[in-house]
């Protein structure tokens, strides 16, 4: 399974965009930002599962990732 910034790379090779290195490195680091966030999720919902807090992943999800920080 690819993460969306995955299939928008797999995306952009397959129809042969040009990526110059500016765009290149931005991808790399938000690759990286991504992958921290999945996994700080996954660990605060694995903690709430822990404590015996049983929420929807989906509700989980909306706490963590949709705010206006």
């Amino acid at each position: 399974m690819k993460t969306p910034l995955q299939e928008l790379m797999y995306y952009m090779e397959q129809n042969q965009y040009f990526i110059g290195n500016d765009l290149l490195g931005k991808y790399n680091e938000l690759l990286e930002k991504e992958k921290d966030l999945f996994c700080q999720f996954a660990k605060i919902y694995d903690d709430d599962l822990s404590r015996g807090i049983i929420r929807k992943v989906q509700d989980a999800f909306d706490e963590t990732f949709r705010n206006n920080e």
